[in-house]
């Protein structure tokens, strides 16, 4: 289906322009993922990402999973809660010392917990410490309702908005075929 997309790119350009977010009602650990693993990668990108229209890389084969992961410039972190993934942030140290959070997001059962500003707020912090000079991300018109005012509510300021055309499914597929009770025939 042909959709429309809004999508804002926000940025910082100072580590003081991070409004730090509240302590998260939930306690978690965050880690890095040192060790490349496309399954790891791509579980997380699925159980964030289902719900929100992220296909980009659903037909990526492993080596090529492989080939984003295992760069000395891509770093994957992964908020943990009572041992059990809650969400992950892909951060990627690009030219111009720019670093930009490539992907950002909770796994559903853990929105609305008060554990996103937090999160968000530590991968902010881990942007600034992996050698940018500016942070940045974008967002788009299918992502989470509160996305970009969360971004917004830590500091992040819009530096451009564009609005294209897109193929996306008619509705979020989820994490894994039928989590929204459509069963394939």
């Amino acid at each position: 289906m042909l959709t429309r997309i809004t999508i804002h790119h926000v940025e910082m350009t100072s580590p003081d322009q991070l409004v730090p977010a509240r302590p998260a009602k939930l306690a978690y650990l965050l880690m890095q993922a040192q060790r490349p693993s496309p399954a790891f990668n791509r579980f997380l990108y699925t159980a964030v990402g289902g719900d929100w229209r992220w296909t980009m890389r659903l037909e990526w084969t492993w080596e090529k999973w492989m080939a984003w992961l295992d760069r000395p410039e891509l770093e994957t972190w992964v908020a943990y809660v009572d041992g059990t993934p809650a969400g992950y942030c892909e951060m990627e140290l690009q030219p111009k010392e720019t670093v930009e959070i490539v992907s950002f997001g909770l796994l559903p059962q853990f929105i609305g917990q008060g554990l996103g500003g937090a999160l968000l707020t530590d991968c902010v912090r881990r942007a600034w410490q992996f050698g940018g000079r500016r942070v940045w991300l974008h967002t788009c018109s299918l992502d989470a309702p509160h996305a970009l005012a969360a971004y917004r509510a830590r500091g992040f300021r819009e530096f451009e908005t564009e609005v294209v055309e897109g193929g996306v499914p008619e509705r979020a597929i989820g994490p894994w075929v039928g989590a929204h009770g459509d069963v394939p025939s």
